[in-house]
């Protein structure tokens, strides 16, 4: 029999943390987080990443586990997931991966197979500098010129996942995008349930203004220059991320703390919409929509709960002390 799975995902700021630690209580279940940055230390404020006490003693992983100068991609999430899964399985457990991050999700739900695509550093670094001399939109405007459809699913932003696009199909001849569509066409070798949390547009785009508002408030300046006073660069893979490059380029003069704040309110609206789009392409997904259960907790866990029912398979009731 599949051993079970649980995804719980949506959009940022939608409230998917709060969320997660009522399920795990319900289900006994641990925590996976699927997100690319809170993987890192020391980039707690910025990352929105859970406090321990917020943590109510449920287990999580992929939290502060890497230093920000350490590579983090889709292979490498799907390797410590992995390894998390089999100590949450050896507990009797069942793992609840939560982010927001879809492209890993998919890739530790349908195991797909990175090892034709072995990094090529000459490739990569030539594509680099051209990204470095040309611009980002270069860049993914040769993307678009071989694969379209990949061209769509991946922001100009997003440097490492275009150049993976590209190496791939320099070393394969085949688009990323039809090795994926094959990849996710696997059945899944887990017994899945998939959780997408929602909410009205207006409402989680205020959500996301207010959160920014508090992450200023909070400290999240200071954290950008502690990171810059330990010698990390704007240029540096994890100072990438939403909110800390907009920062580092108030603290390096190019932007003023009004127009940082401003640009990182839109683009986390934007990454909001993209995150919404990806996840209406997957499939077997359950919309749990927060206004529908008049944003109440209990009724947002209690319509899980349902969905959950003799889906996972398990002997016992949603106590935590069960056999599967």
């Amino acid at each position: 029999m599949k051993k079970p799975l649980i995804i719980l995902t949506g959009p940022t700021a939608v409230g998917k943390t709060k969320v997660s630690i009522g399920l795990a209580k319900a289900v006994g279940g641990e925590i996976i987080s699927a997100d690319s940055m809170q993987v890192y230390k020391h980039m707690d404020i910025g990352t929105a990443k859970i406090r321990l006490e917020e943590m109510e003693g449920i287990p999580h992983y992929l939290i502060d586990e890497l230093e920000p100068s350490e590579e983090f991609h889709v292979v490498r999430f799907q390797q410590m997931a992995k390894a998390a899964m089999a100590k949450i399985y050896e507990n009797g457990h069942i793992p609840i991966v939560t982010g927001g991050t879809g492209f890993y999700i998919q890739a530790l739900l349908y195991d797909i197979d990175f090892t034709e695509n072995d990094q090529d550093e000459a490739i990569r670094r030539r594509l680099a500098d051209f990204a470095k001399e040309r611009g980002l939109r270069a860049l993914h405007e040769r993307l678009k010129a071989v694969d379209e459809k990949a061209a769509e699913a991946i922001h100009e932003n997003n440097v490492k996942r275009v150049i993976r696009a590209l190496e791939y199909f320099e070393k394969t001849g085949e688009k990323i995008s039809e090795h994926n569509e094959k990849e996710r066409s696997k059945a899944s070798p887990y017994r899945t349930v998939y959780f997408v949390l929602n909410d009205k547009r207006e409402h989680l785009y205020e959500r996301i203004n207010l959160r920014v508002d508090e992450m200023i408030k909070d400290g999240l300046i200071d954290e950008v220059r502690a990171l810059k006073d330990k010698g990390y660069k704007a240029s540096d893979t994890a100072m990438q991320g939403l909110g800390y490059k907009e920062i580092f380029a108030y603290l390096n003069g190019t932007l003023s703390l009004e127009e940082a704040v401003y640009t990182i309110k839109r683009d986390t609206r934007h990454f909001a919409k993209r995150q919404i789009t990806w996840f209406k392409r997957e499939k077997d997904v359950i919309w749990i929509d927060k206004s529908s259960c008049d944003y109440d907790e209990e009724k947002i866990l209690s319509t899980m709960l349902k969905h959950l029912e003799g889906v996972l398979c398990y002997e016992g009731d949603f106590s935590g002390n069960r056999s599967f």
